[in-house]
């Protein structure tokens, strides 16, 4: 059954058009996600979905009475109610319906002997308890609770003013709110900012299982791939539709460009011809010539001719160092912090070695952000020490770019730290971050958060620092622009240290996952899928120590950091085998084109030659072949 569709939808701002051709179809019970990259239109197509704003063109058609829930980026709620409060309002009905329950029971007790009354009270009564029965009237309290807990708010955070809570808790709420309230479609924009891990996971299996239909905006990959069952990705202000999840969209997204792009390179090639053979006829200069041109130009100009496929840029560039670490880079032992008498973390242990790809993880609040600061020296540990390895070069990305300077230009805020380099330079290492011509001279204080990053990113990769010290680098980073920094740093040759919320981008570059908890960091080997398959089976963590040896210790997690750098080898042989058999088939492709072409044949020494280089390079290709099958073998 459909409950929602879209034709055509268009939204102009002045004279930006946002959205031209947005048109999907939701049927009852999907879980749609829609992607695009930042400033493309999601919000704005989400609140003309929800009704808070007018499209200045196409058709959106809705079921008759379906109920919408939409979920803001930054939400509102009642100042004056506690979180409780607020969360119990949506069963407000529910609670007047018991009270009319509590009252047609004493009413029908003091009937007495009126048969009439007393069946008319019983038919209401029985009507209105089949309907709290169907709302949850009797588990709606555990329903509450159970939403608070999956969102992270505690026991003593229940009773607090919804005034007293800062914006992130205000947005988990008037999550918390919507999801109660049961809604046949629900609308979510970016759900899972300000959740942590425990939460985003809850959230997960909530709405895997929810029985209405969820259109949603989101960055997070890894929630999208265990949610959404059909995607839709708005590009250049139109929409186009996939089945699957965001794994299976990436996949046909290529294949779909690589399609189109042939197509259009096939036709360009046709059109080139014609032409061609219209320009030889018309300088012929018969009467037979000219008419032959004519008619084929006039068949030409009834081709409809293929728009070439556009694919909006992301940013792409590479982390490099000035200089490699010894095999310590960094030890820290015992250090604790706390603030206002609330200690946040203690006993925090933790050995960074040479090449060495950390994922920093934990709840809100614990202080991973804090810990990092006190490794850089920001803030001051209440104890414990730190010490950094030999020819170490420490980058730090901060998540609210504290250190950039509103006064300046982009330009000027990259340029005042690499004096060095000439104009030229910064500006062409801004263009990898899509910084061009005058964007260059915009203030900083205008930026995006997005675009703040990667100003921050830009310095970061011109440093050539051989420790990342990276506090939530995704953030306000686009999908494709994080499917390039997940590159730049799977090819990074220094040492990793990331505080990340970012499933995906934990499972693409980390090789270790620490866990910082109030009493201690828990270390766990691999990626994040790896942690989280640990803590179902209820392993204990690798990072413990019990029952072993300093020595054995040592020799265990050598063996380690080996098998991690000839994992890390074998991926990057594997890689530059395909681009070579790529190349190498690509090269035949274009000795088998000229040896089709009968001009060829004319001179015959040439093609001798070309026979013979084609057969050289399908031999090549043959080998290739094999060192690429051997590897494959080796990764399975």
């Amino acid at each position: 059954m459909i409950l929602l569709s879209l034709q055509g939808v268009q939204k102009s701002f002045g004279t930006n058009e946002v959205l031209r051709d947005a048109s999907l179809v939701l049927q009852d019970g999907q879980r749609m996600g829609l992607v695009g990259v930042n400033g493309c239109g999601k919000s704005t197509l989400m609140k003309i979905i929800a009704g808070l704003e007018t499209s200045d063109g196409g058709t959106i058609t809705m079921q008759k009475g379906l109920k919408l829930g939409y979920l803001a980026q930054h939400g509102d709620v009642d100042l004056h109610r506690t979180v409780l409060e607020e969360m119990e309002s949506v069963f407000e009905p529910v609670v007047q319906m018991e009270q009319e329950m509590r009252r047609l029971e004493v009413e029908m007790s003091q009937c007495g002997d009126d048969e009439t009354m007393l069946r008319r009270l019983g038919s209401q009564y029985d009507q209105l308890t089949r309907e709290f029965e169907r709302r949850n009237g009797y588990g709606w309290k555990s329903q509450v609770q159970g939403v608070l807990a999956g969102l992270g708010f505690r026991k003593d955070q229940q009773s607090l003013q919804t005034g007293l809570l800062s914006g992130g808790e205000r947005t988990r709420l008037c999550l918390g709110r919507m999801l109660l309230s049961e809604p046949d479609l629900l609308l979510l924009d970016e759900p899972t900012n300000h959740l942590d891990l425990k939460s985003i996971a809850w959230l997960e299996e909530y709405l895997t299982a929810y029985k209405g239909a969820v259109l949603l905006v989101s960055h997070d990959r890894y929630f999208m791939d265990h949610v959404c069952d059909r995607m839709c990705e708005l590009l250049l202000g139109a929409t186009e539709c996939y089945d699957g999840n965001y794994t299976r969209y990436m996949e046909q997204r290529t294949e779909r460009f690589e399609i189109r792009m042939r197509a259009y390179e096939l036709q360009q090639k046709e059109i080139a011809r014609q032409e061609a053979i219209i320009a030889r006829y018309r300088q012929f200069n018969r009467e037979k010539s000219i008419k032959a041109a004519e008619s084929r130009e006039k068949r030409l100009e009834k081709v409809e001719r293929l728009e070439k496929p556009k694919d909006e840029s992301a940013i792409r560039f590479r982390f490099d160092v000035r200089r490699r670490t010894g095999e310590d880079v960094l030890m820290v032992e015992e250090m604790s912090k706390g603030f206002d008498g609330r200690e946040l973390f203690a006993h925090v242990k933790m050995h960074l070695r040479a090449g060495d790809r950390v994922a920093l993880i934990g709840d809100n609040g614990v202080g991973k952000s804090t810990l990092i600061k006190c490794l850089m020296g920001i803030q001051q540990a209440d104890c414990g020490t730190v010490r950094w390895g030999a020819g170490v070069d420490i980058g730090y990305y901060d998540q609210h770019q504290a250190f950039l300077h509103d006064h300046k230009t982009v330009l000027d805020e990259v340029w005042d730290d690499f004096r060095r380099m000439d104009q030229t330079e910064i500006r062409s290492a801004l263009g990898l971050f899509l910084f061009t011509g005058d964007d260059v001279l915009m203030p900083v204080s205008t930026l995006s958060g997005g675009e703040k990053g990667r100003v921050a990113l830009t310095k970061l990769m011109l440093r050539k620092d051989n420790l990342l010290l990276l506090d939530e680098p995704t953030n306000h980073l686009d999908m494709d622009s994080r499917e390039v920094l997940e590159d730049a740093l799977e090819n990074f040759p220094g040492t990793i240290l990331a505080i990340s919320h970012d499933r995906y981008f934990i499972n693409r570059f980390a090789t270790k996952v620490c866990v910082l908890e109030k009493d201690g960091l828990k270390e766990y080997l691999g990626n994040y899928d790896d942690y989280f398959e640990k803590i179902n089976r209820q392993q204990e963590p690798d990072g413990d120590t019990a029952g072993m040896t300093r020595t054995a210790l040592e020799k265990e997690k050598r063996r380690s950091r080996e098998e991690e750098r000839r994992i890390r080898e074998r991926k990057q042989a594997l890689k530059q085998a395909e681009e070579a058999v790529a190349k190498a088939e690509e090269e035949a492709a274009a000795l088998e084109a000229r040896l089709a072409d009968p001009a060829t044949y004319q001179d015959a020494e040439l093609a001798a030659r070309l026979a013979r280089e084609y057969q050289l390079k399908k031999d090549e290709v043959d080998e290739l072949y094999l060192v690429w099958e051997e590897l494959e073998g080796q990764e399975e």
